[in-house]
């Protein structure tokens, strides 16, 4: 939709900060969108703006309540993106720090007893989090294990190993590392089943910026995201808690609204960005075919970047042009195989012969912007079983393109060679 509707790739990129160069080292293709997405310029533009302004929300005086109708504002945007109709939204420190809590506020408010489970390919903010929960309510934690050589979980291996004393669930809604997506409503819908009081909660930092995201059809009780992989900046993560988790007690200032989330003075530059960035899916989702209303243009928005990422995986997979892709490439193991379908924006790979760091290093000065994953408390949960101590990560966003692919995989060509 993006790249085959004219002028609009051009249109695309021009509403990003830095898409074709480095402030600090010149031009270069960005693919290292998994770690954090580039800005739009409505987002740099916007928190310039409120860092300059002293006023507190909601004070008597013209900024106090104009912040306060920024926060509100926010607000609304955050349930459309959500769309979530009930519960709450709020914002915390990342995606990360909302998760901890999101999980903590779900163990100590389920019924006592039972156990907790999550999967073996979930990030640390969520295992770190069930693990520490879990040990302080004394419960069993039951990891279930996901397929090394696709790099994904399932349903049906959730469902052998659900108990209906499930008391708390978590689902990892895409990988940073192999970049698979789960199919999050058919994993809550088995636990739901077997366990139909379980605290379900999401970590959906990886997955936000590649298509839509929808609580209501998901059937889960929390779900968490990092702006700064999504378009906006670091220094604040996005949640969402339904109706009965927010009923459990949660720490809160004593006195206060009961179904608050947010703890002290907020800043309003975060609610605006974010407004920014449901602003920017909104554009797009017009351009893509739009709707009849906002959340028809941000699932349209969500079809069209998972398309033009779609092409770019089977690009850098499959091969483009007269470049073999990372597939075909001799030397080249891919973390996860090569599927594109499910594939969400990342490919993770080795090339023999050649140490992780280095690769990434002889790719940056070639102009190419890459990641090292190592085996580590980040990805060593899907490295170390296949014996590997570290890998390259290209991570494509809907702002590039397949001429960026294409120059990838000369310089990996000629390395294969």
């Amino acid at each position: 939709m993006i790249a085959e509707t004219p002028g609009l790739m051009e249109e695309v990129r021009d509403r990003f900060a830095h898409v074709d160069a480095c402030p600090f080292e010149g031009p270069r293709i960005f693919f290292e969108n998994a770690g954090g997405a580039l800005h739009l310029k409505s987002v740099v533009e916007t928190s310039a703006f409120h860092a300059a302004i002293p006023d507190n929300p909601g004070r008597a005086n013209a900024a106090g309540r104009r912040l306060q109708q920024i926060i509100e504002a926010g607000k609304a945007d955050m349930r459309l993106f959500f769309n979530a109709p009930g519960g709450q939204v709020m914002v915390g420190e990342s995606g990360t720090e909302l998760l901890f809590r999101l999980v903590r506020t779900a163990a100590l408010g389920a019924a006592e007893g039972g156990a907790m489970i999550g999967s073996t390919l979930e990030h640390p903010a969520t295992a770190s989090a069930m693990a520490r929960w879990a040990g302080v309510t004394g419960r069993e934690l039951i990891r279930v294990p996901h397929d090394d050589a696709t790099g994904s979980v399932t349903a049906d291996v959730y469902r052998a190993y659900l108990t209906p004393d499930i008391r708390v669930a978590t689902i990892l809604h895409t990988s940073p590392v192999t970049g698979m997506a789960s199919d999050v409503a058919a994993i809550a819908g088995a636990i739901r089943a077997v366990a139909p009081e379980a605290f379900i909660v999401v970590d959906g930092i990886q997955h936000a910026s590649h298509g839509a995201v929808d609580v209501a059809g998901l059937g889960v009780d929390g779900y968490a995201v990092s702006p700064y992989k999504m378009f906006s900046r670091h220094g604040y993560g996005v949640g969402w808690a339904s109706d009965r988790l927010t009923a459990c007690a949660k720490d809160q200032l004593a006195g206060g609204p009961e179904d608050n989330w947010e703890l002290g003075t907020r800043d309003a530059g975060a609610y605006a960005t974010f407004s920014d960035v449901v602003a920017y899916l909104d554009w797009l989702g017009g351009r893509c075919g739009g709707g009849a209303n906002r959340r028809q243009r941000l699932e349209e928005a969500g079809r069209a970047i998972a398309a033009q990422e779609h092409a770019l995986m089977r690009a850098a997979i499959g091969g483009t042009g007269n470049l073999p892709g990372l597939g075909a490439m001799a030397g080249v193991t891919l973390i996860g195989g090569d599927r594109i379908e499910g594939r969400e924006g990342v490919v993770s790979f080795r090339l023999a012969g050649w140490d992780s760091a280095d690769l990434v290093e002889h790719l940056r000065q070639n102009g190419i912007r890459v990641h090292t994953r190592k085996a580590d408390h980040y990805s060593g949960n899907v490295l170390r079983p296949l014996g590997m101590a570290d890998c390259v990560r290209l991570s494509p966003s809907h702002y590039n393109n397949e001429n960026e692919i294409a120059r990838f995989l000369s310089v990996m060509q000629a390395l294969a060679a």
